[in-house]
């Protein structure tokens, strides 16, 4: 059976992007963003369900991270799911999934400028960034570094 492991999802990220650099300078970047699904229940009443979905990005695609989201930005993010295991601060193992962004879109409006008649026009750009390093391995102490990093709430 072929493998595969591929993943997209839209949503709205839920914190502020958190940055960060490896030992050896690489940069990477974490967020979570929450997607909505609207349903009926069986009373025919419409229902909101949330997913909650842990992001990382590496290099150049974790410094357009940084540098262009912030709370409640609208996303579509494409990548592979991937766990990793970590010490808890008490010793304790935990396990997390999450998705590796190999592409990421940014959906938010921008006011964009054009001289027609002395008066602006607002048009959706959205702007993709992708990973241009996604095959790269890191090294175990990068990967023990990402997992002993405080999260920020």
């Amino acid at each position: 059976m072929p493998e595969l492991n591929s993943v997209i999802i839209a949503g709205n990220l839920t914190k502020d992007p958190i940055f960060r650099q490896t030992t050896n300078g690489t940069p990477v970047v974490n967020f979570s963003v929450a997607s909505n699904r609207r349903y009926r229940d069986s009373k025919d009443d419409w229902q909101e369900d949330v997913c909650y979905v842990g992001i990382v990005a590496w290099n150049k695609l974790a410094e357009s991270c940084r540098d262009k989201l912030k709370k409640g930005n609208a996303v579509l993010v494409e990548g592979e799911l991937q766990s990793r295991t970590f010490k808890t601060e008490k010793g304790d193992s935990k396990t997390i999934v999450e998705i590796k962004a190999r592409r990421i879109q940014f959906l938010n409006k921008r006011a964009a400028v054009t001289e027609v008649v002395e008066h602006v026009e607002h048009h959706e750009e959205p702007t993709t960034f992708e990973d241009d390093s996604f095959e790269k391995h890191l090294s175990p102490e990068d990967t023990a570094l990402l997992g002993d990093a405080p999260s920020k709430s």
